[in-house]
């Protein structure tokens, strides 16, 4: 590093620029000037990690130079060299910005040499700081979000996207699939995250309380209002305010909704004057929103407005190589949560959590990891353990899976039970093709011919 650091030094004098040139030149590329402008010409056309000069110079003295470097090049690092008749200049160097300065005469030119190198260190730093720092700005938190699917890895990708954009998202998607976790995780890869993260359902509240919760009002607006309330759009300023469940919203809050995005103020309820506002919005809903359009329950206007970037979340059936992740993962969460430690799954769970539907999406998986581990007394979970109508809705689709292939003829029967045979292998084992060879007891290259006969990708399964 050192070696490699391009120093200038600045003094009127030939001897000390002899001097300092030969034994600093043994360790960095050197430079000289014998004044301030031809130093400046120098520094115009080369860039310098340390400019090492004189306080006491003919024409611009080092003070004046000091100045235009850390005006022109504030990167570059400054040394001064005051003879005992200057310290008061000095002291004004390191007021302006020297990092050191050194008493002339140098009769130790080790001590210069040491000097720079903790400038050059302290320089190293600051660039490795910077850069962690950047890793840092424009690395991707997750969050909660689990899973290695490519489908749930396509929507991590238009998050981490939309996240510094400081645009309006909306999110869609089944109930239970995470639309208020992916709306956080958008929140703390923004650049609003320091600020508040306010969260609302708009489902199920009337709309005046909604338009009370969200803008606030003034008292005595209505007869409950004993005292002046602030709104999640106040408290979120500045911030992020998620809308869960916009479309059952009523057209006549959503033209209120509509001004604020637009004109970027609110008013209370009972209020006679507009408050400026500075919210970043994320919207979601289960419904089909464009569908919502056409029948006129959701104004047209607005919905352009809050779908300037979307974002659909794939249900649980679509990514059904994230169960096994995703179920693990709560049991984990609720093994702490309830002090049963080192739980398993046996495989015949597994299978049913695979093979099952998830209409709940993983809201419903969640609650049914919680279920089986508050109540399991072993360290195996086991079908007894499990909710219901979780293991009758799989004694269900096993008949209906075998009468479906009894009724095909021989051929075809054996082609689709082969191909949801590998299918759930791959699944079991993560996409580890060796050791689903293993479980399945067939060689490696057999397995590769049936993917690719069955047009099965392994890395879904990854």
């Amino acid at each position: 590093m050192n070696k490699k650091a391009k120093i200038l030094i600045v003094d009127d004098e030939p001897d000390a620029l002899d001097i300092f040139g030969r034994h600093l030149g043994q360790s960095y590329q050197i430079d000289t000037s014998n004044s301030a402008a031809n130093a400046l010409t120098k520094l115009d056309n080369k860039n310098y990690d340390i400019v090492l000069s004189d306080v006491v110079m003919p024409g611009k003295d080092g003070l004046e130079l000091l100045k235009i470097i850390k005006d022109r090049w504030p990167a570059t690092s400054v040394l001064m060299i005051s003879g005992k008749s200057s310290i008061e200049k000095a002291v004004e160097a390191m007021k302006i910005g020297a990092d050191d300065f050194i008493e002339k005469p140098v009769e130790d030119l080790d001590i210069l040499k040491i000097k720079i190198d903790k400038v050059l260190k302290e320089k190293e730093q600051q660039k490795e700081i910077k850069r962690l720092k950047n890793i840092v700005a424009t690395s991707f938190d997750k969050g909660k979000i689990i899973g290695n699917s490519p489908a749930i890895q396509n929507v991590l990708k238009l998050a981490r996207r939309v996240a510094p954009l400081d645009t309006t998202v909306l999110l869609t998607g089944e109930t239970g699939v995470g639309k208020d976790l992916l709306a956080e995780t958008i929140y703390k890869n923004s650049r609003r995250r320091e600020n508040e993260f306010v969260s609302v359902n708009c489902g199920g509240l009337t709309e005046n309380l909604l338009e009370s919760m969200l803008f606030g009002h003034r008292k005595g607006a209505f007869t409950d209002a004993i005292r002046e309330k602030t709104g999640y759009f106040q408290e979120a300023n500045h911030g992020t305010l998620f809308l869960n469940e916009i479309a059952e919203t009523s057209q006549n809050f959503q033209i209120k909704l509509l001004r604020t995005l637009e004109k970027k103020v609110i008013r209370k309820v009972g209020g006679d004057r507009d408050i400026q506002v500075d919210v970043r919005v994320i919207a979601a809903t289960n419904k089909d929103i464009k569908e919502e359009v056409e029948k006129g329950n959701f104004r047209k206007d607005l919905y352009y407005r809050l779908n300037v970037f979307q974002i659909d979340i794939p249900p649980l059936r679509k990514r059904v190589e994230d169960i096994r992740l995703l179920a693990n993962y709560f049991i984990e969460i609720f093994s702490k949560k309830y002090q049963k430690h080192d739980l398993k799954i046996s495989d015949k769970v597994m299978n049913i959590l695979i093979s099952h539907d998830w209409s709940g999406n993983v809201r419903e998986l969640k609650n049914a990891m919680e279920h089986a581990v508050a109540i399991t007394q072993n360290d195996v979970i086991s079908t007894k353990d499990m909710p219901d109508y979780l293991i009758e809705s799989s004694e269900e689709l096993a008949v209906e899976n075998l009468s479906n292939l009894l009724n095909c003829d021989y051929p075809e029967a054996k082609d689709k039970f082969e191909k949801k045979y590998l299918k759930h292998i791959l699944s079991k084992n993560n996409g580890k093709v060796a050791q689903a060879a293993k479980d399945a007891k067939i060689k490696r290259q057999n397995l590769y011919t049936k993917f690719k006969k069955h047009n099965i990708d392994v890395d879904d399964y990854r």
